[in-house]
C-alpha cells in the first residue's frame, strides 16, 4: 500500500512537470520524458534539513499545481482563442466563459461543472503538495540509494539532451516546467511594458485633429451601415467542409443583390483576435489601432482616439445608432464610439427563445433595426450612420435559426418551434465535424439575412460595410488557420466603389483567395482616405 501511494505520488508529480500547454501536445510520448526539474529538486531535498525540506516540498507542490492550472488554461485559450492565457489580463474572461457555457449547456449543468472544476483545482493543489512532501521523505529515508539514483538520472538526462534522443519525435530530456516559468515571466514583463508603450501609440492619430468639414466628404448624404458578422472567417470560404455551402450562398446572394441594383467589392483583413473576444476585432477595425488584448481595449476606450463611427458623428450631419443584440448589460463604450442611441438585447422587443449564446436571430435583429431606426424619418433631417453587430453565427452553432417570411417575424415567437427542433448545443460541441458543418450553415444564415434585408430595405444611397470579427475556434478553423476575415463594401452608387478601385478587391461578396490581405488596423485610415478625409495628425 505504501509503495503504491509513493508510485502514484511520483506519477502525479512527473505528469505535472512534463504536461504540455496545448491540446495537440497531449501525446503518450510526452509523459515518458525525464524532467530536469525533478532531478534538481531531488538533489535539493537530499541536501536540506528536515524543516526547510518539508516547507520547500510543500511550496514546490503548490507552485507546480499553479503552473499546471496555467498550462490547462493555455490549452483552452489556444484551442478557442488561438493564443496563450495571459495571467495579467485574462482572469476576467473566465466569467465570460462561464456565461457562454450557461447559454450553451444550461444553468444547472454549468453550475455543476463549475463546482466540480473548483473541487478538482483544490484537490490538485492538495495532492501535489502532499505528493512532494511524501517523495521528499522517501528520499531522505534512503539517502544512499537516492543520491546514487539522482546522479544516474542526471547523467542520463545530460546524455539524452546532448545527443538529442527522442521517443516518437519527443525529446527524452525535458525542461518543460522551467521553460514554462520563463515564458510566463516574459509574458508578464511584456504585458506590463506593452501597456506603457501602447498608451503612447494610442495618442498618435493621423485624423485626430481633422476638422469636421474634412471628414468623409465622399460619403456625405449616404445611408452608412457598418456590420460585423460573428465568427465570419476565411475558413468559412476556403475550408473543404464549410466552403461549398458558404461559397454557393455568397455567389447566389451576389446575384440577388445585383438584381436589386447593389454591387460589392471584397477583400481580406487579418483580425487582431481569434476564436472569440469579438470586441477586439470591432475596436481594431474602427480605431485603426492593433487592439489584441483587454488592456489595450481599456486604454483605447478611455481615450479620444477617433473611431470610424465617431468620424461620422463628428461631421454633425449624421445621427449615429448602434444595434447590439449581444449586449446584455451596461455598455459604456457607447460614448467612445460616438453613438447617439444603442439598442441592446432587451430593447428590441424579442419574445422568442435564445439560440444558445445568441439572444435573437439575425433576421429579427435586422427587422427591428428597420422598424426602429432605419425606416424612420428623422425630424432633424440628418443622415444615418448605423453600427450593427449580428450574433447568430456565434459558437456553439446549435441550434441555428432559419429564415422565415419577413412579414411573419412579429415579436420573434415564430422561432420557438425552430429552436426546439434544432440541434442541441452539447451535441454540436462534442462533434468536431458537426461543429464545422453547423458553423458553415450559421454563416450562410447570417449572410442571407443581411443581404435579404439589403434587397428589401436598402436605398439608393445605402452603403453597407460588413465583415467578420474573427475566425472560429481552432477545432473548426484548424490548428494552423490564418486570422483572416472577409470584408465587403456594398453600394448602389457606382462612385462609392470607384473610390476603392485601386484597392485590388474582388468584385462580388466572395473575396478571391489571392485578394489583398491587410491588417485589420489598416482599414480605418484607408477607408477615411478613400472617401476624401484630410489627415490632420494628433500626437498627444
Amino acid at each position: 500500500m505504501s509503495l503504491g501511494v509513493t508510485v502514484l505520488a511520483l506519477a502525479l508529480v512527473v505528469a505535472a512537470l512534463v504536461l504540455p500547454n496545448s491540446v495537440v501536445g497531449l501525446r503518450l510520448a510526452q509523459f515518458t520524458r525525464i524532467p530536469a526539474e525533478a532531478i534538481i529538486g531531488a538533489a535539493l531535498m537530499l541536501a536540506l534539513p528536515r524543516r526547510p525540506r518539508v516547507v520547500l516540498a510543500a511550496v514546490s507542490g503548490v507552485a507546480l499545481a499553479a503552473l499546471t492550472v496555467l498550462n490547462v488554461l493555455d490549452m483552452g485559450f489556444k484551442q478557442y482563442l488561438g493564443r496563450s492565457f495571459n495571467p495579467v489580463l485574462d482572469w476576467s474572461l473566465l466569467g465570460d466563459a462561464q456565461s457562454y457555457l450557461e447559454d450553451s449547456l444550461g444553468r444547472t449543468t454549468t453550475l455543476l461543472a463549475t463546482a466540480g472544476l473548483i473541487v478538482l483545482v483544490l484537490l490538485l493543489f492538495v495532492l501535489l503538495a502532499l505528493s512532494m512532501v511524501r517523495l521528499s521523505n522517501v528520499l531522505v529515508r534512503n539517502t544512499g540509494l537516492a543520491t546514487r539514483g539522482t546522479l544516474v538520472a542526471g547523467v542520463v538526462w545530460i546524455t539524452c539532451s546532448s545527443l538529442g534522443l527522442q521517443i516518437a519525435g519527443v525529446p527524452i530530456a525535458s525542461d518543460r516546467t522551467a521553460t514554462a516559468v520563463k515564458a510566463q515571466a516574459h509574458q508578464v514583463s511584456d504585458t506590463l511594458r506593452d501597456e506603457a508603450e501602447f498608451r503612447k501609440v494610442a495618442k498618435v492619430d493621423a485624423f485626430g485633429n481633422t476638422p469636421p468639414s474634412q471628414l468623409v466628404p465622399g460619403l456625405r448624404g449616404k445611408d452608412m451601415i457598418f456590420t460585423f458578422i460573428e465568427s465570419y472567417g476565411r475558413s468559412a470560404i476556403e475550408d473543404p467542409i464549410e466552403a461549398p455551402g458558404v461559397d454557393k450562398t455568397l455567389d447566389a446572394r451576389t446575384k440577388a443583390i445585383a438584381k436589386a441594383g447593389f454591387h460589392a467589392k471584397s477583400g481580406w483583413l487579418t483580425s487582431a483576435t481569434y476564436g472569440g473576444n469579438s470586441w477586439l476585432g470591432h475596436s481594431t477595425t474602427m480605431t485603426g489601432l492593433w487592439i489584441s488584448n483587454q488592456q489595450r481595449y481599456r486604454t483605447v476606450m478611455a481615450s479620444d482616439h477617433l473611431s470610424l463611427t465617431e468620424a461620422f458623428k463628428k461631421t454633425g450631419e449624421y445621427d449615429t445608432v448602434g444595434v447590439m443584440p449581444g449586449v446584455q448589460k451596461g455598455w459604456p463604450e457607447q460614448k467612445y464610439y460616438g453613438l447617439d442611441r444603442v439598442y441592446n438585447a432587451f430593447q428590441l422587443g424579442y419574445k422568442g427563445p435564445k439560440f444558445s449564446w445568441s439572444t435573437m436571430p439575425d433576421q429579427y435583429t435586422l427587422q427591428q433595426f428597420q422598424d426602429r431606426v432605419h425606416g424612420k424619418k428623422r425630424a432633424d433631417g440628418k443622415d444615418l450612420m448605423s453600427f450593427v453587430i449580428l450574433t447568430s453565427s456565434h459558437q456553439p452553432w446549435g441550434p441555428i435559426p432559419k429564415m422565415v417570411g419577413w412579414d411573419q417575424l412579429g415579436d420573434g415567437s415564430i422561432f420557438k418551434g425552430i429552436e426546439a427542433a434544432g440541434n442541441k448545443a452539447a451535441d454540436v460541441i462534442a462533434d468536431t465535424t458537426k461543429s464545422r458543418q453547423e458553423y458553415g450553415k450559421s454563416i450562410q444564415y447570417s449572410v442571407t439575412a443581411l443581404t435579404e434585408w439589403l434587397e428589401r430595405y436598402g436605398k439608393d444611397n445605402t452603403v453597407l460595410v460588413f465583415l467578420g470579427d474573427h475566425q472560429p475556434m481552432a477545432r473548426v478553423s484548424g490548428n494552423h488557420a490564418s486570422r483572416d476575415v472577409p470584408i465587403s463594401i456594398v453600394a448602389k452608387d457606382p462612385k462609392v466603389l470607384d473610390k476603392i478601385a485601386d484597392w485590388g478587391w474582388t468584385d462580388g461578396l466572395r473575396p478571391a483567395h489571392n485578394a489583398p490581405v491587410w491588417k485589420m488596423s489598416a482599414f480605418r485610415d484607408r477607408f477615411l482616405t478613400a472617401y476624401g478625409s484630410t489627415p490632420h495628425p494628433k500626437t498627444n
